[in-house]
């Protein structure tokens, strides 16, 4: 994959600040630093902290929006409902739930597990529950998180009557397709997209995490988008109805949306990136921790929905899931504990 015609990086690092620490005897002792950005579909910063204008590899986060160009071109020709936009958008566990799904899909265009360019590896099912696999035990494509949206490039490609074989490749159609749809959701043209290439192998786009946030915030709008129409509130209703397909049992975006009792469609990407957004208020958040922990970035997720106003007793007591337990050492003796040090600038 040629990437010699991308942008120059960012000049420096970003201005990171304290989100998340441990304390040791009600001392702090590690400190996690990222960002965090809250913004309106119109794109007004609402709240912020750290630095939220350097680009940011969004991961899996861009799925929904990687997604969007099959569902508003061929949602109807291939019969997708909800459950199966939802498994598009997906970086799921690997349980037969989601494998069977992407199995079923690829089945429409005629395709089978081979045409997967995304590799394998362990299921994320083991580790959410605490399960080992068995000595020697082999693994497939379709147990791949991303194997959701790399059948949705293929279906794409089917769609368009383009190749399957080559569809990461930055010149094929498919991701041409997608490069306008980021930069439409982002509001960056896409000569301005810093390019990257991700754990699946497909490309992958740094945004400020204002702009990230904006797009998830725009997934929410009642009215049809100029350009997709009404795909891209379909493709947030589709992940916020089936969170268990987005993600996994015990898994943070399935906590998350369930906690937003239907008002909230979440995206975790890696090295510890999340965005989410509300339906009732119009409002996306995108954030980051900077050493790529997800532990730390939780914990400061649910203290950012606090400082915003958007929890209740139900919603915190679903949260509290996505927070670790005091740390114990070796004895089983509590030492200590992480907690939140962001503080949102309300602006």
């Amino acid at each position: 994959m040629n990437l010699s015609n991308q942008p120059a990086p960012a000049s420096g690092l970003p201005q990171h600040v304290p989100i998340a620490a441990t304390y040791r005897g009600g001392h702090p002792e590690n400190l996690h630093f990222g960002s965090f950005a809250v913004v309106s579909a119109s794109g007004e910063v609402l709240a912020s902290a750290g630095d939220i204008d350097f680009p940011t590899f969004t991961r899996s986060a861009l799925k929904p929006f990687q997604s969007t160009p099959l569902i508003a071109r061929a949602a109807e020709h291939y019969a997708l409902d909800d459950a199966d936009i939802a498994l598009l958008c997906a970086s799921h566990s690997g349980e037969p739930m989601h494998t069977e799904r992407v199995a079923s899909l690829l089945a429409r265009i005629g395709a089978g597990e081979a045409a997967l360019a995304c590799g394998t590896h362990e299921p994320y099912f083991f580790r959410s529950l605490g399960l080992t696999p068995e000595p020697g035990a082999r693994f497939n494509r379709l147990q791949h998180n991303c194997s959701g949206k790399h059948t949705g490039m293929l279906m794409l490609a089917h769609a368009l009557g383009q190749p399957l074989a080559g569809y990461l490749d930055l010149g094929h159609p498919v991701q041409q397709a997608i490069v306008d749809c980021v930069a439409h959701f982002s509001g960056l043209a896409p000569e301005r997209l810093v390019r990257g290439i991700d754990g699946c192998s497909a490309p992958n786009y740094a945004l400020p995490l204002r702009a990230l946030a904006q797009a998830f915030a725009r997934l929410t709008l009642d009215a049809p988008d100029a350009v997709y129409g009404d795909t891209p509130r379909r493709v947030a209703r589709a992940m916020s109805r089936h969170p268990e397909l987005v993600s996994g049992q015990k898994r943070n975006d399935l906590v998350l949306m369930t906690a937003g009792r239907g008002d909230w469609v979440s995206k975790v990407g890696a090295d510890g990136v999340q965005a989410m957004a509300s339906f009732s208020r119009g409002v996306g958040i995108a954030a980051k921790v900077s050493d790529g922990n997800l532990t730390p970035l939780m914990v400061a997720l649910v203290a950012a929905l606090e400082q915003l106003g958007w929890t209740d007793g139900a919603s915190r007591a679903a949260l509290a899931g996505l927070l670790p337990p005091p740390m114990k050492n070796a004895a089983g003796i509590e030492v200590g504990e992480m907690r939140a040090v962001l503080t949102l600038q309300h602006l």
